[in-house]
């Protein structure tokens, strides 16, 4: 099973389920072992966030990290909805829209961009 399918098969089932108490504590329970199972990956997007934003800062960020920072904040963004962390999608969503473009954001927002990075981390490690 792939990891978007199994997530959207469980968020699919929490609407199912929101109205039986056993139910939930089941979609609960199941979102807590993706969470475990996919959390080196998760982790894995926030430092590749972490990067892209140090590379702007320093003037090095080349278009492929820029390119891979955008596939990844996407996909970070879309990982932490299904979780219901919605101010991660939110600031995910930003990273994504600001390294869209055909060349890099301007550095002068590199320190916004590494606080974006910074509370994603914040946000994913808190998760229990």
């Amino acid at each position: 099973m792939t990891p978007s399918f199994a997530m959207k098969t469980a968020a699919q089932s929490a609407s199912a389920s929101a109205s039986d108490p056993a139910k939930a504590r089941e979609l609960s329970a199941a979102l807590d072992l993706l969470w475990t199972r996919f959390l080196p990956e998760i982790r894995q997007r926030a430092d590749q966030l972490e990067d892209a934003a140090a590379a702007l800062a320093a003037n090095t960020l080349s278009t492929a990290q820029r390119e891979a920072a955008h596939h990844v904040a996407h996909n970070l963004a879309g990982t932490l909805g299904t979780f219901n962390l919605t101010r991660g999608t939110e600031l995910a969503r930003e990273f994504e829209l600001l390294f869209s473009g055909e060349v890099a954001p301007a550095n002068t927002i590199a320190g916004h961009l590494a606080a974006i990075a910074r509370e994603l981390r914040t946000i994913v490690d808190s998760r229990k």
